[in-house]
């Protein structure tokens, strides 16, 4: 099938999907539209069984979608960009050590906890999976995606400090997780022999120093265009060539790309905003990317529903996958409530915060999307599996059910 006609068939399901969910469900559109996308993927399974021809040619067209190269190359730039350019850097400033801590420090915690616990899981039901492949693990299942129920924790009247302290925690350790899981990956790809830790602490510090430095000179120059002109068409083609190409040639210069693209839509939304837009721009940008937002995130979502097609199921691995929703639970606690305990001696944190932002600490399309990027020979299919299975859950349980626990936390 050809690529315009793979891409209709996406965009197709997405708007019936979408349709649906607002016209009848009423649940955030993303996670409405991922559950009616794992319904149809079990209604295909059961109609494969009676009539094969069906289930291969839908298979066919599944198969035909590299999610990972789709997320990591083209979705993530946009996401990112539409999520960044909303953030106030001068509130942000003012929950600069928390955010940033949450996404750095938080980050190895996780990694860490999750590494060793499921080393020990994986062991326990005769599992010879290495250790450094069960880091890799860590890494992609670190990473929290609550951008999705940024609409419900509104609704739910959380204080906005700590709003901003998700979103930027959201944006920042999303590239900081791909960051650690290349930096993991590589140093897997060329073995023990090879391995430096001052090497890797090196290459390290280029990708995500690089990323940070890159997409300030990006933002910077996107800042000056947009000052020098006021037509808010133009404008909005600029900041769309800066999300493409940046990222692009961020990802060929071998600095973190995600990274880049996290700082150039904060200073493109905060100091282009508040010197180089007028109000008009600023609208048409603002309603532009919002619109990215959705329907990019709607696609997204229904790729993971989709995925459920062509991921092989095996008992025992879905019975530690199980398992592993609490590990990862327990690990995002750790990584939160103790850099929380040690920042709270300088810094003043909300009411029932540690439990909003473990609760409210969802794993999405990026955990699987680097699942799906490690090599076969690194037990591929059992953490794809694994990652599956407590991406569902985080999107499903914990997106429907956050808006509640943080309203009920609030009113207590």
């Amino acid at each position: 099938m050809a690529i315009y006609q793979i891409i209709s068939f996406i965009v197709l399901l997405a708007a019936v999907y979408a349709y649906v969910n607002d016209r009848w469900i009423k649940w955030p559109p993303t996670i409405g539209i991922m559950v009616l996308s794992l319904f149809s993927s079990i209604i295909i399974v059961i109609l494969g069984n009676l009539v094969p021809a069906f289930s291969v040619q839908v298979l066919g067209v599944v198969s035909n979608i590299d999610f990972g190269q789709v997320l990591m190359k083209i979705m993530l730039s946009f996401l990112l960009f539409a999520g960044a350019i909303h953030i106030d850097a001068v509130k942000l400033r003012k929950e600069f050590w928390p955010v940033i801590t949450l996404a750095t420090v938080g980050i190895f915690i996780s990694t860490f906890v999750v590494s060793v616990m499921s080393f020990y899981l994986f062991r326990a039901f005769n599992l010879q999976i290495p250790f450094i492949h069960c880091l890799l693990f860590g890494a992609l299942i670190s990473p929290t995606d609550p951008i999705a129920v940024m609409a419900i924790l509104k609704k739910a009247g959380i204080p906005r400090s700590l709003e901003l302290k998700i979103m930027g925690e959201s944006l920042f350790n999303d590239g900081v997780g791909v960051v650690v899981f290349l930096t993991i990956l590589e140093v897997a790809s060329s073995g023990n022999d090879n391995f430096s830790p001052t090497g890797t602490i090196i290459l390290f510090l280029k990708e995500a120093g690089g990323g940070l430095l890159f997409g300030a000179v990006m933002g910077y120059v996107a800042y000056l265009l947009i000052r020098s002109i006021d037509n808010y068409r133009v404008e909005v083609l600029i900041t769309l060539a800066v999300v493409m190409c940046g990222y692009t040639l961020a990802d060929n210069l071998h600095v973190s790309a995600p990274l880049a693209i996290i700082v150039t839509g904060i200073m493109v939304g905060t100091k282009g905003r508040a010197v180089a837009m007028s109000p008009t721009t600023w609208d048409y940008l603002g309603k532009f990317w919002d619109l990215i937002d959705e329907i990019f995130n709607s696609i997204l979502f229904l790729l993971i529903g989709l995925q459920m097609l062509i991921i092989k199921p095996h008992s025992t691995i879905v019975l530690i996958g199980c398992i592993m929703i609490l590990v990862v639970l327990l690990a995002r606690w750790f990584s939160v409530s103790l850099p929380v305990a040690v920042l709270r001696f300088k810094i003043k944190f909300e009411k029932n915060a540690v439990t909003i932002l473990t609760w409210g600490g969802l794993r999405g399309g990026l955990s699987v999307a680097m699942a799906l990027s490690l090599p076969q020979n690194m037990h591929r299919d059992e953490l794809v599996l694994i990652t599956y299975i407590i991406v569902i859950f985080s999107i499903i349980v914990q997106g429907l059910t956050i808006g509640k626990v943080a309203a009920k936390l609030n009113a207590a």
